[in-house]
Parts: C-alpha cells; structure tokens; sequence
C-alpha cells in the first residue's frame, strides 16, 4: 500500500506489551501515531514509548480507556486507520470478577472502538482477538490443525466459566459481523502466546509464562503445549495486514508449537545455569495446532524461536526480572 504523507494510524493501548512495538513498527516507518493511554502523564507505564525513534515529532497520546468513548473518538479522529490492540487478559487472582474484568471490556470496549472509527471515516481497521477465540471448538476434528474456520464455542465456554475465549469470542465475531454491516474495512488477528523482548518496564502475563520456567514454577499456564509468536513478528502481521488492500475477514498468527518439556529443554540448552520445573502435568484435550497458511500466503515471515528465547531471557536479566548467571 502507497502510503501518504503523514498518514496517521491509532493504536489503542499504547504503553502495552505488544501495542508497544506495534507502535515502535509504525514510527519507524513513517507513519504519525495517535496512541490511546489511561494517563499520558504517568512515565512509569508510558515513558517508554517517548522514547521511541521518531515519537517526539510523530508520536501523540490521548487519555482514553475502552469504556470511554469520548476519549477514543478524539483519538481516532483524523486518522486513516486503527490498529486495536487494547484488551484485558486473564488472571489467576481469585479476587476478581472475570465477566467483569474480561468480558465487558472485550465486547463492550470492541464497540466503542468501532463507533468511533464509523463515526471518524477511517478507511482501514485491524482488530487484535486471539487463539482463545479459535481453539475451544470440542467439534473441530481431532488432530487436523485449526484454522480461520474454527471459532470457540460459546456455550461451551460459558458453561465451562472460560471467560476469556468466551469474551474474545463474542468481541470477534461482531466485529466483523460490524464491519459487513456498515461497509467497514475490517479485519481481525488472533495471535497465540507472544514471547520475545519488552519494550515496557512491568511484565505482562505472556512474558511471566516464559519467565515462570526459568524460575523452576508450575502452574497452570505452562504445563500446557505451548504455540508461540515473537512480539516483533505479530507487530510486523499487523502492519501487513492493515497495509495489504486485499486483506479480509480473519487470520491466525502464531509460529510454533512446542511441549512444555521442550520448550525446557531449549531454555536449558542455552541458559544452563537458571533452575527449571522438572515435572509437567498432561494437558487435558491438547496438544493442538494451528494453520496459518492465510496469513503464510501473505509473504509474513517469522524468526527463529531460538532468537525469540535469547532476546526474552536477555532482556529479563537486564530489567532485574532474572539474575544473569
């Protein structure tokens, strides 16, 4: 895609992990970004991001959250396109309520992004889901990769409390049912566990799954087959998706699938010195895998997972997360 002068693109939760590179992505190549932040003025969660190559000329924050469609609107307004990456994640903190913390923000945050990229004209929006929304499907065929046909059941999820796919679900599948509906260029990505560097101080959850290895924890996150992106790869799948004029409906986007036992075992190679789990439970109902030849076919590429592992466990060693051995 021939990009204008000046083309200016919104990022919805700016100071995240992986709204972070998609940002850091963008400025390099030349686009001006309106980020959305919860506070602009809090450097701890957004320093980071004034950082950046070329942020201090082409780079503009907005206060706004996915219940504040006000905010968002004023984001959005002016741009040609939106790249919406804000979304809440699960937690194992029992004090919370998930169709609260999960659901209402997926669906109804989704919405106001989408009212006001109707309402603010832009040509072009990509609308970041996940795995989560593919891969709960008892009926797909045992053993023959998911691909972009698969969508979590949702009464499934409900009944079995999966707030999470059951929220990524429902947010998805009217985002584009939207799109058909008002002749908005819409497409969605699901990505599987991203891994690889941060550019953020705090750790996000996919980061801590990674991290719980070298620290020697189980848990219920990474006794499970594991499939895996780079952060630095799904930012590029994003870019290509919003510039490629031919891109429609949804993609999934992930690299590798790999046994937690495995996955120690490439950790150990590398970094022999950090204590690792031994023991992994048996995941219920996996493995599985994904088809990404729709996004494949688009020419996105994708590093090495050993270049994903090193630059992660570096950068946790240098932000203080790991002690270097």
């Amino acid at each position: 895609m021939e990009r204008k002068e000046e083309e200016r693109v919104c990022v919805t939760g700016a100071g995240g992990y992986i709204s972070s590179w998609v940002v850091k992505l963008l400025l390099s190549k030349g686009y001006v970004v309106h980020g959305t932040v919860r506070d602009p003025r809090d450097e701890k969660k957004n320093g980071h991001l004034k950082k950046l190559e070329k942020a201090s000329e082409n780079l503009h924050l907005f206060k706004a959250d996915l219940f504040d469609y006000e905010g968002l609107y004023a984001a959005i307004a002016g741009c040609t396109g939106v790249l919406h990456v804000a979304s809440p994640v699960p937690s194992d903190n029992p004090s919370i309520n998930p169709e609260v913390e999960l659901v209402e923000p997926a669906i109804t945050g989704t919405q106001n992004v989408l009212n006001a990229c109707l309402k603010a004209r832009v040509k072009k929006v990509v609308v970041v889901s996940s795995v989560a929304a593919v891969m709960v499907n008892p009926n797909w065929p045992k053993g023959q990769p998911m691909d972009e046909n698969s969508w979590s059941d949702t009464e499934f999820c409900k009944s079995a409390k999966m707030w999470y796919p059951f929220g990524k679900t429902i947010a998805e599948s009217e985002t584009l049912e939207f799109g058909i509906r008002n002749e908005l260029n819409i497409v969605t990505i699901c990505p599987s566990l991203v891994i690889g560097p941060n550019l953020q101080s705090s750790l996000n959850l996919s980061s801590s799954i990674l991290l719980s290895y070298l620290k020697g924890e189980i848990n219920t996150m990474n006794c499970r087959v594991q499939q895996l992106v780079d952060v630095r790869d799904f930012a590029e799948a994003l870019l290509l998706l919003y510039e490629k004029p031919e891109a429609e409906g949804r993609y999934i986007c992930s690299s590798y699938t790999i046994r937690p036992e495995v996955l120690v075992e490439k950790l150990k190679a590398m970094f022999p010195h950090y204590n690792y789990p031994e023991i992994f439970i048996e995941e219920k109902g996996g493995p599985f895998d994904f088809n990404c030849k729709k996004l494949l076919d688009f020419g996105w590429k994708y590093r090495p997972l050993e270049e994903s592992i090193v630059d992660a466990v570096k950068n946790f060693e240098e932000s203080g997360l790991l002690v270097g051995k």
